[in-house]
Protein backbone atom coordinates (compact mmCIF):
# COMPACT_ATOMS: atom_id res chain seq x y z
CA UNK A 1 0.00 0.00 0.00
CA UNK A 2 1.43 3.64 -1.12
CA UNK A 3 2.05 5.67 1.92
CA UNK A 4 1.95 9.92 1.62
CA UNK A 5 4.27 11.98 3.10
CA UNK A 6 3.59 14.66 5.52
CA UNK A 7 3.83 17.36 2.35
CA UNK A 8 1.53 15.19 0.07
CA UNK A 9 -1.07 15.05 3.19
CA UNK A 10 -0.96 18.78 3.44
CA UNK A 11 -1.41 19.24 0.17
CA UNK A 12 -4.23 16.53 -0.02
CA UNK A 13 -6.20 17.70 2.64
CA UNK A 14 -6.12 21.61 1.23
CA UNK A 15 -7.28 20.78 -2.22
CA UNK A 16 -10.18 18.48 -0.29
CA UNK A 17 -11.48 21.73 0.72
CA UNK A 18 -11.87 23.16 -2.74
CA UNK A 19 -13.30 20.28 -3.85
CA UNK A 20 -16.02 20.31 -1.00
CA UNK A 21 -16.35 23.86 -1.66
CA UNK A 22 -17.68 23.42 -4.85
CA UNK A 23 -19.20 19.83 -4.62
CA UNK A 24 -21.03 20.87 -1.49
CA UNK A 25 -23.45 23.54 -2.84
CA UNK A 26 -24.20 21.42 -5.78
CA UNK A 27 -24.77 18.59 -3.69
CA UNK A 28 -27.08 19.92 -1.54
CA UNK A 29 -29.45 21.70 -4.71
CA UNK A 30 -29.61 18.39 -6.20
CA UNK A 31 -30.60 16.71 -3.00
CA UNK A 32 -33.07 19.16 -1.77
CA UNK A 33 -34.65 19.21 -5.43
CA UNK A 34 -37.44 16.37 -5.79
CA UNK A 35 -36.82 13.90 -8.89
CA UNK A 36 -40.73 15.11 -9.74
CA UNK A 37 -39.94 18.83 -10.17
CA UNK A 38 -36.56 18.02 -12.38
CA UNK A 39 -38.69 16.01 -14.77
CA UNK A 40 -41.30 18.40 -14.88
CA UNK A 41 -38.89 21.71 -15.54
CA UNK A 42 -36.98 19.20 -18.39
CA UNK A 43 -40.64 18.53 -19.97
CA UNK A 44 -41.39 22.65 -19.90
CA UNK A 45 -41.28 24.06 -23.34
CA UNK A 46 -40.25 27.15 -22.03
CA UNK A 47 -36.90 25.59 -20.23
CA UNK A 48 -36.72 23.46 -23.45
CA UNK A 49 -36.87 26.89 -25.52
CA UNK A 50 -34.48 28.16 -23.63
CA UNK A 51 -31.59 25.15 -23.16
CA UNK A 52 -31.67 24.99 -27.28
CA UNK A 53 -31.34 28.71 -27.57
CA UNK A 54 -28.55 28.52 -24.98
CA UNK A 55 -26.62 25.42 -26.68
CA UNK A 56 -26.81 26.87 -30.51
CA UNK A 57 -26.19 30.77 -29.52
CA UNK A 58 -23.13 29.67 -27.36
CA UNK A 59 -22.13 27.09 -30.24
CA UNK A 60 -22.34 29.55 -33.18
CA UNK A 61 -20.35 31.80 -31.01
CA UNK A 62 -17.52 29.49 -30.70
CA UNK A 63 -17.45 28.44 -34.39
CA UNK A 64 -17.60 31.95 -35.84
CA UNK A 65 -14.80 33.53 -33.48
CA UNK A 66 -12.86 30.26 -33.63
CA UNK A 67 -11.92 31.23 -37.15
CA UNK A 68 -10.17 34.65 -36.27
CA UNK A 69 -9.27 33.26 -32.44
CA UNK A 70 -7.25 30.05 -33.68
CA UNK A 71 -5.48 32.00 -36.37
CA UNK A 72 -4.51 35.11 -33.97
CA UNK A 73 -3.12 32.35 -31.19
CA UNK A 74 -0.79 31.04 -33.71
CA UNK A 75 0.20 34.71 -34.75
CA UNK A 76 0.85 35.60 -30.77
CA UNK A 77 2.53 32.15 -30.23
CA UNK A 78 4.73 33.04 -32.94
CA UNK A 79 5.63 36.42 -33.46
CA UNK A 80 7.90 38.75 -31.25
CA UNK A 81 6.64 42.27 -31.94
CA UNK A 82 5.90 45.91 -30.33
CA UNK A 83 2.91 46.18 -28.40
CA UNK A 84 2.79 42.22 -28.01
CA UNK A 85 1.74 42.20 -24.38
CA UNK A 86 -0.54 45.34 -24.71
CA UNK A 87 -2.46 43.13 -27.15
CA UNK A 88 -2.54 39.89 -24.96
CA UNK A 89 -3.58 42.76 -22.21
CA UNK A 90 -6.28 43.41 -24.66
CA UNK A 91 -7.51 40.23 -25.28
CA UNK A 92 -7.78 38.91 -21.85
CA UNK A 93 -9.61 42.06 -20.59
CA UNK A 94 -13.18 41.03 -20.88
CA UNK A 95 -11.93 38.37 -18.34
CA UNK A 96 -11.60 41.30 -15.68
CA UNK A 97 -14.15 43.79 -16.37
CA UNK A 98 -17.81 42.73 -14.86
CA UNK A 99 -19.63 41.30 -17.19
CA UNK A 100 -22.29 43.47 -17.10
CA UNK A 101 -19.86 46.86 -18.14
CA UNK A 102 -19.20 44.26 -20.77
CA UNK A 103 -23.02 44.21 -21.98
CA UNK A 104 -23.21 47.50 -21.89
CA UNK A 105 -19.90 48.51 -24.22
CA UNK A 106 -21.57 45.79 -26.55
CA UNK A 107 -24.95 47.45 -26.31
CA UNK A 108 -23.52 50.82 -27.21
CA UNK A 109 -21.76 49.45 -29.53
CA UNK A 110 -24.64 47.71 -31.40
CA UNK A 111 -27.49 49.73 -30.77
CA UNK A 112 -29.78 50.65 -33.42
CA UNK A 113 -28.27 54.25 -33.72
CA UNK A 114 -24.68 52.97 -34.78
CA UNK A 115 -22.96 52.45 -37.87
CA UNK A 116 -23.01 48.38 -37.09
CA UNK A 117 -26.83 48.57 -35.95
CA UNK A 118 -27.81 50.44 -38.63
CA UNK A 119 -26.21 47.94 -41.11
CA UNK A 120 -28.17 45.11 -39.08
CA UNK A 121 -31.11 46.62 -39.49
CA UNK A 122 -30.69 46.93 -43.37
CA UNK A 123 -30.60 43.37 -43.62
CA UNK A 124 -33.31 43.01 -41.70
CA UNK A 125 -31.27 41.77 -38.49
CA UNK A 126 -31.23 43.50 -34.71
CA UNK A 127 -28.41 42.81 -32.13
CA UNK A 128 -30.35 44.77 -29.39
CA UNK A 129 -33.10 42.09 -28.24
CA UNK A 130 -31.95 39.41 -30.31
CA UNK A 131 -29.84 36.29 -31.14
CA UNK A 132 -27.26 37.95 -33.09
CA UNK A 133 -26.28 39.93 -29.78
CA UNK A 134 -26.77 36.91 -27.23
CA UNK A 135 -23.92 35.33 -29.77
CA UNK A 136 -21.91 38.74 -29.71
CA UNK A 137 -22.45 38.52 -25.58
CA UNK A 138 -21.47 35.44 -25.13
CA UNK A 139 -18.44 35.60 -27.79
CA UNK A 140 -17.06 38.36 -25.68
CA UNK A 141 -16.67 36.89 -22.28
CA UNK A 142 -15.61 33.97 -23.83
CA UNK A 143 -13.04 33.95 -26.78
CA UNK A 144 -10.07 34.91 -24.52
CA UNK A 145 -10.26 30.79 -23.07
CA UNK A 146 -10.03 30.06 -26.77
CA UNK A 147 -7.53 32.03 -27.46
CA UNK A 148 -5.62 31.70 -24.62
CA UNK A 149 -5.46 27.26 -24.73
CA UNK A 150 -4.77 27.81 -28.53
CA UNK A 151 -2.26 29.76 -27.71
CA UNK A 152 -0.47 27.29 -25.32
CA UNK A 153 -0.73 24.70 -27.88
CA UNK A 154 1.10 26.38 -30.73
CA UNK A 155 4.04 26.99 -28.23
CA UNK A 156 4.24 23.53 -27.50
CA UNK A 157 4.71 22.87 -30.87
CA UNK A 158 8.38 22.42 -31.66
CA UNK A 159 9.26 25.36 -34.23
CA UNK A 160 12.11 22.93 -35.94
CA UNK A 161 9.61 21.23 -37.21
CA UNK A 162 7.64 23.93 -38.91
CA UNK A 163 10.84 25.40 -40.54
CA UNK A 164 12.27 22.38 -41.79
CA UNK A 165 8.50 21.56 -43.59
CA UNK A 166 9.35 25.81 -44.88
CA UNK A 167 12.78 24.90 -46.22
CA UNK A 168 11.30 22.16 -48.41
CA UNK A 169 9.44 24.34 -49.86
CA UNK A 170 6.06 23.72 -48.16
CA UNK A 171 3.65 26.77 -47.83
CA UNK A 172 2.98 28.58 -44.96
CA UNK A 173 -0.67 27.39 -45.16
CA UNK A 174 -0.04 23.83 -45.75
CA UNK A 175 2.57 23.90 -42.84
CA UNK A 176 -0.01 25.56 -40.42
CA UNK A 177 -3.01 22.84 -41.38
CA UNK A 178 -0.53 20.14 -41.60
CA UNK A 179 1.57 20.30 -39.09
CA UNK A 180 1.11 23.25 -36.78
CA UNK A 181 -3.09 22.76 -36.20
CA UNK A 182 -2.80 19.12 -35.76
CA UNK A 183 0.14 19.01 -33.20
CA UNK A 184 -1.78 21.43 -31.47
CA UNK A 185 -5.49 19.91 -32.29
CA UNK A 186 -6.18 18.87 -28.48
CA UNK A 187 -5.22 22.07 -27.10
CA UNK A 188 -7.56 23.84 -29.58
CA UNK A 189 -10.63 21.56 -28.96
CA UNK A 190 -10.07 21.78 -25.16
CA UNK A 191 -10.24 25.57 -25.45
CA UNK A 192 -13.46 25.49 -27.49
CA UNK A 193 -15.65 23.52 -25.80
CA UNK A 194 -14.21 25.83 -22.33
CA UNK A 195 -15.57 28.44 -24.49
CA UNK A 196 -18.88 26.78 -25.18
CA UNK A 197 -19.45 26.00 -21.99
CA UNK A 198 -18.39 29.25 -20.50
CA UNK A 199 -20.88 31.26 -23.38
CA UNK A 200 -23.72 28.46 -22.07
CA UNK A 201 -23.25 30.09 -18.67
CA UNK A 202 -22.70 33.84 -19.54
CA UNK A 203 -25.88 36.00 -17.52
CA UNK A 204 -24.73 39.57 -17.44
CA UNK A 205 -23.47 40.60 -20.25
CA UNK A 206 -26.10 38.53 -22.03
CA UNK A 207 -29.30 40.57 -19.71
CA UNK A 208 -28.06 43.97 -20.71
CA UNK A 209 -28.50 43.01 -24.70
CA UNK A 210 -31.08 40.14 -24.96
CA UNK A 211 -33.49 39.83 -21.93
CA UNK A 212 -35.91 38.09 -24.38
CA UNK A 213 -35.22 35.71 -25.95
CA UNK A 214 -34.20 33.77 -22.52
CA UNK A 215 -31.12 32.14 -22.44
CA UNK A 216 -31.82 29.77 -19.25
CA UNK A 217 -29.28 31.51 -16.88
CA UNK A 218 -31.93 34.28 -17.57
CA UNK A 219 -34.64 32.08 -17.62
CA UNK A 220 -33.37 30.61 -13.84
CA UNK A 221 -32.92 34.37 -12.88
CA UNK A 222 -36.51 35.27 -13.88
CA UNK A 223 -37.78 32.28 -11.93
CA UNK A 224 -36.46 33.03 -9.13
CA UNK A 225 -37.15 36.23 -8.88
CA UNK A 226 -41.01 35.72 -10.29
CA UNK A 227 -41.77 32.04 -8.20
CA UNK A 228 -38.85 31.81 -6.26
CA UNK A 229 -36.11 29.87 -4.66
CA UNK A 230 -38.26 26.13 -5.70
CA UNK A 231 -39.08 27.10 -9.29
CA UNK A 232 -35.38 28.75 -9.98
CA UNK A 233 -33.89 24.98 -8.46
CA UNK A 234 -35.38 22.46 -10.54
CA UNK A 235 -34.10 23.95 -13.92
CA UNK A 236 -31.00 25.20 -12.64
CA UNK A 237 -30.40 21.26 -11.92
CA UNK A 238 -31.54 20.16 -15.43
CA UNK A 239 -29.56 23.03 -16.74
CA UNK A 240 -26.37 21.71 -14.94
CA UNK A 241 -26.90 18.47 -15.96
CA UNK A 242 -26.49 19.39 -19.18
CA UNK A 243 -23.18 21.62 -18.37
CA UNK A 244 -22.03 18.53 -17.22
CA UNK A 245 -22.32 16.09 -20.38
CA UNK A 246 -20.16 18.81 -21.89
CA UNK A 247 -18.04 18.91 -19.08
CA UNK A 248 -17.21 14.94 -19.55
CA UNK A 249 -16.91 15.61 -23.30
CA UNK A 250 -14.09 18.20 -22.51
CA UNK A 251 -12.45 15.38 -20.65
CA UNK A 252 -12.63 13.15 -22.86
CA UNK A 253 -11.28 15.02 -25.54
CA UNK A 254 -8.39 16.53 -23.77
CA UNK A 255 -6.62 13.87 -21.95
CA UNK A 256 -4.30 15.07 -19.17
CA UNK A 257 -0.91 14.17 -19.63
CA UNK A 258 1.25 11.71 -17.05
CA UNK A 259 4.20 13.05 -15.45
CA UNK A 260 6.73 10.71 -14.27
CA UNK A 261 7.52 10.31 -10.77
CA UNK A 262 11.15 11.42 -9.99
Amino acid sequence: MKRFSTFQLVFIALGSLVLLFVIAPLAGMFFSTPIADVVESAKDKEVIDSIQLTLWTAMLATVLFSFAAVPLAYVMARKDFLFKRLILGIIDLPVVIPHTAAGIAILGFVSRDTTLGKIADYFGLSFVGGQGGIVLAMAFVSVPILFNAARDGFMAVPVRLEKAALNLGASPFKVFFSISLPLAWRSVVSGAIMMFARGMSEFGAVVIIAYHPMITPILIYERFGAFGLKYAQSVSVVFILVCLVFFILMRLLSKEKKYAES
